[in-house]
């Protein structure tokens, strides 16, 4: 059936004016300035707070009548008061900037109290009234605040231990710094973080102070800077869990329902089965979209799967979705078709991101001038002992499969696995029946012939893993070998799944994801722009670090069709913060937790 067919990704054509998309109608918002505005002042207020409980010069000013009839206990607690309420708005600005209706009904009760101690205690009367200016328009544009809460888990209440109380600690160590005059004799800085240490904890601390005043506004401040940490981490810890992304057992079959049915669509789909992603289906059921949060970004990668005539749907669910949490959409490693719905359907930009290698095995061949470094290295390979196995994964018995995934953990060379995209994040599983896998063996001593023969325990060198792309097709997964072993062993392995291909009936085989590509082949062609050679040159530096022009060249080896991905994105503001969230989601980058508290979720062995 024929559907109408929408300009290209990326294109002026494709980007129609905000209010006309799915981006803005999914939210009720109507300002989107009004959220940004209230939280900057929110820190400010907070910041104002801060400086005006800590810094004793902040607080002098010309009309200090008033204070003069105020008890010391009186003006005491509304420094610490004051001090409390600063730490909690500029805690709260953040979530307040993405639209939290919690954060909301927050900083609403708190900025009545912070004016009110303004007033009472330093007669700062422009901050007071600032403090009940934000809190009318807080109150006039309370339906800017409507997100729900993201999903959680009580690690986020060992986080806000170790941020809020290290802030805390420094935080108190300057309250303690800014009274010289008032202290007896010269207390030294171990002295002083020995003081802010027991004071944050409620004990006394060695140093003293000759003003009473003083000492108790010290004391006071750093008690409530303590408690600020205990209940804002006790508060995380015990309030009841969120799920995080999780693929229900429900879910699972419905996608893999779908998959059996319009799997071939895209090399990516499979991936989707990732059982640390949540699945979002459209309303008539015959399409979804798999996703993932990461620092406030709702982040989906592939094409949706399903029907093409159903995608709408599923945007719009997914776009709804985002709108209701205030998250970002964004889309990663999306194939031009399904850009095209993006793009049409929720307004949003895109930015070629690299090129995915697709290998026609009707069409390859070992022979010809082109193939000869990749013929001389298998052969090579061979003539040192080694041999292949390809096989699916559902003909392995359980101790073979055993043997290659604990092979295979043993060659990771992380801490922890990586991947989100393009890994599947397990191996052997008895659901995935069409799963491919390809083992290079060292042959036992005196067969130099490479045919091997039955593979021992101890033989593994190297292995290969490949998902299902409907029913003719594979696309890898994970690519490791045990780095003792001879160079060329990736090729070789390569090189084996593509001639037994054929056999399995599998007629197209998707490699590895370059990113970039386009790029850093232009760069290095004749008569290419400054501009180009030297966004070359910066991709060229940062394979150092990165794996972008050796997988380029990799993957040329075997003369592969070259299939552009994109990224989608909301608005260009949004990238730096979509960059760091699939940095997070592909665990290239971890926030947060210590190492050994990382869950060991997902996985993802040699694609980008």
């Amino acid at each position: 059936m024929n559907i109408p067919v929408p300009p290209r990704p990326g294109s002026a054509t494709s980007r129609r004016p905000a209010s006309r998309t799915l981006r803005d109608r999914a939210t009720p918002a109507s300002r989107p300035r009004v959220p940004t505005l209230a939280a900057y002042a929110c820190l400010l207020i907070g910041l104002i707070d801060l400086a005006a409980a800590v810094f004793p010069g902040f607080r002098h000013n010309r009309v200090r009548l008033l204070a003069g009839h105020l008890p010391g206990g009186t003006t005491t607690v509304a420094a610490v008061g004051s001090l409390m309420v600063g730490v909690l708005l500029v805690l709260l600005a953040h979530a307040l900037r993405r639209r939290k209706r919690r954060a909301w009904r927050a900083v609403v009760v708190l900025l009545p109290v912070g004016g009110l101690l303004h007033l009472l205690r330093w007669h700062t009367t422009a901050a007071g009234l600032v403090s009940f200016a934000l809190l009318l328009v807080m109150l006039l544009y309370r339906r800017e605040f409507y997100a729900l809460s993201d999903p959680r888990t009580r690690w986020r209440a060992l986080l806000n231990f170790l941020v809020v109380g290290g802030a805390s600690l420094v935080l108190g160590l300057l309250i303690t710094t800014v009274h010289p005059r008032y202290e007896a004799g010269s207390p030294s800085l171990a002295e002083r973080l020995r003081h802010t240490a027991y004071g944050l904890v409620g004990l006394e601390g060695p140093v003293r102070y000759t003003s009473d005043r003083v000492g108790d506004l010290v004391g006071y401040s750093l008690g409530a800077l303590g408690l600020i940490t205990l209940l804002t981490t006790s508060y995380l810890f015990l309030r009841p869990e969120k799920p995080v992304a999780e693929l229900s057992a429900e879910d699972e079959t419905r996608v893999r329902q779908l998959l059996d049915r319009h799997g071939a669509r895209d090399s990516l789909g499979y991936f989707a089965l990732r059982r640390d992603k949540s699945v979002l289906f459209s309303p008539t059921g015959k399409a979804a979209i798999a996703y993932r949060v990461e620092s406030g970004v709702m982040l989906a990668s592939g094409d949706p799967i399903g029907d093409v005539e159903a995608w709408p749907g599923a945007v719009k669910a997914f776009m709804e979705e985002a709108g209701r949490h205030a998250w970002v959409p964004a889309v990663i490693g999306c194939g031009e078709t399904g850009g095209e719905v993006w793009t049409r359907e929720a307004g949003m930009d895109a930015l070629e991101l690299g090129d995915e290698a697709v290998v026609h095995t009707a069409d390859f061949s070992m022979s010809g001038r082109a193939m000869r470094n990749v013929r001389q290295m298998v052969k090579r390979v061979e003539r040192g002992g080694y041999f292949c196995q390809v096989r699916r994964v559902c003909d392995l018995d359980e101790a073979e499969r055993a043997r290659i995934a604990d092979a295979a953990a043993r060659w990771r060379g992380t801490d922890i696995e990586r991947g989100f995209s393009t890994a599947l994040g397990r191996f052997g599983d008895p659901r995935d029946t069409g799963c491919v896998v390809v083992t290079a063996h060292r042959s036992p001593a005196g067969d130099e012939g490479g045919t091997g023969g039955a593979a021992d325990a101890d033989d593994l060198a190297a292995v290969l893993h490949f998902v299902p792309w409907g029913p003719e097709g594979i696309s890898l997964e994970l690519m490791r070998r045990d780095r003792a072993a001879d160079p060329g062993l990736n090729e070789l392995l390569i090189v084996a799944v593509l001639q037994a291909a054929p056999g399995l009936g599998i007629r197209r085989v998707s490699l590895n994801f370059a990113m970039f590509r386009s790029a850093l082949a232009r760069g290095e062609r004749l008569g290419a722009g400054p501009v180009l050679r030297a966004w070359r040159g910066l991709l060229v530096l940062l394979s150092r670090w990165f794996q972008i022009e050796s997988l380029y060249k990799f993957n040329a080896k075997f003369q592969p069709e070259w299939v552009p991905r994109y990224v989608l994105f909301p608005h260009t503001r949004d990238l730096p913060r979509i960059g760091l969230a699939a940095l997070q989601a592909e665990a290239f980058v971890t926030l947060g937790l210590p190492k050994w508290g990382r869950a060991r979720a997902g996985g993802r062995g040699g694609r980008a």
